[in-house]
């Protein structure tokens, strides 16, 4: 059973690479989200629930449940999978994406969601700028914080922009079903998220019957701020939870 792991916004697959390095496992996918380093499919419109068919029409085609693992939006869209469908998870993991109707967006995404601010933003676009951002406010390394900016094209701006105005209320829209989600979880969490606080963490933890909630000292890019600790916290989840 092979363990697949879902990036967030604005990320591709490359957010894992740290912490593959670590992983000892040979059987692990780093999936890019349509419209996100991937093209997208004829039609598809980038909304919160075509992700999630996007996801689990791939998941079926492995033919057996996986380890699924996403942090961001890769968190929030896996969570909505484990939920909908757990037949197709044996475990899941997620990190620093909020699932709840109390959560405020933060201002980045409140500005995506605003159809004049989010459009002048898109097209404005400045990866340097956004690269300076990501590592004074949120503790990215320089050097990956240049690349993750670097790599948000035109179409991804574009995805993103349609993301964030499908999911205005995804929190009280897909809360109530993390109730089903069946499988081991583990949530990992920057405890000094800033646009993603910790306490949001504890609460979807909480949802799921998790059975560890490990909080990391680190801001909101777990993955590249503590790829050995995630690595490790990831291993023993899944060896754990076999049987």
């Amino acid at each position: 059973m092979p363990a697949v792991l879902v990036h967030g916004v604005p990320d591709t697959h490359h957010v894992w690479d740290g912490v593959r390095e670590h992983l000892t496992r040979s059987d692990v996918e780093a999936w890019d989200l349509p419209g996100f380093g991937s093209p997208r499919p004829d039609g598809f419109h980038c909304t919160k629930e075509e992700y999630v068919s996007w996801l689990i029409e791939r998941l079926e085609a492995l033919g057996e449940p996986v380890d699924l693992v996403g942090h961001d939006w890769g968190c929030v869209l896996t969570a909505r999978v484990a939920s909908v469908r757990p037949d197709l998870i044996r475990t899941w993991a997620g990190s620093n994406g909020p699932v709840s109707a109390e959560y405020d967006w933060h201002p980045l995404a409140k500005l995506w969601q605003d159809p004049v601010a989010g459009d002048r933003w898109a097209e404005e676009y400045d990866a340097a700028a956004f690269a300076r951002d990501l590592s004074d406010n949120l503790r990215v390394p320089a050097e990956s914080a240049g690349q993750t900016a670097g790599r948000v094209d035109k179409i991804m701006r574009d995805s993103i922009l349609k993301l964030y105005r499908s999911a205005v209320t995804v929190g009280a829209e897909w809360e109530p079903d993390l109730a089903n989600v069946a499988g081991p979880s583990l949530v990992f969490w920057g405890a000094s998220d800033p646009v993603c606080p910790v306490e949001f963490g504890e609460k979807m933890a909480a949802s799921v019957r998790a059975t560890r909630f490990l909080r990391l000292d680190s801001s909101h890019w777990t993955p590249i701020q503590k790829p050995v600790e995630v690595a490790a916290a990831l291993e023993e989840h899944w060896s754990s939870s076999l049987g």
